[in-house]
């Protein structure tokens, strides 16, 4: 889906978080940066995802690692799957989408026998400098922290 690949410069992206805090990639400078990218709060799949990688984020802090999810979710939606399931770290509520089409992860979907437009479930690692290291294209919702600390 994304013609993003390892070795591109990552996006400039700017959006707010469920508290309504604005992120940047230049926030990260210095940091490797997990951007994950999931269709919707309060779901299994995401819920699982995102449970996986807060149950292994002292991991990804002892590697340096920040983790950002990112959903078109209200910002009042990612609020409450935040807190609900203590989240460590911020999910953006991309509501205009700058940042998921900056990152090419909408595109067509097929669920249950129907097609439309949808977030693909899809993780970038950006490095200290902002250069991709790897795109997870194929994630393990309930493994996924494992697939990022290999």
């Amino acid at each position: 889906m994304t013609t993003l690949k390892k070795g591109d410069k990552a996006p400039q992206f700017s959006s707010p978080d469920q508290d309504g805090n604005i992120h940047q990639l230049a926030d990260y400078a210095g940091k490797k940066l997990v951007v994950f990218f999931y269709p919707k709060a309060n779901t299994p799949g995401c819920t699982a995802e995102a449970c996986d990688l807060r149950d292994n984020f002292e991991r990804f802090q002892a590697n340096n690692y920040a983790l950002l999810g990112v959903s078109d979710d209200p910002q009042k939606a990612q609020a409450k799957f935040k807190e609900k399931y203590d989240f460590p770290f911020p999910l953006l509520a991309d509501e205009d989408k700058s940042v998921i089409e900056a990152f090419g992860v909408w595109g067509p979907k097929k669920f249950m026998g129907k097609e439309y437009d949808g977030i693909h479930r899809t993780t970038f690692i950006i490095d200290e400098n902002g250069i991709i290291e790897e795109v997870i294209s194929d994630v393990k919702t309930k493994a996924h922290a494992a697939q990022i600390l290999k």
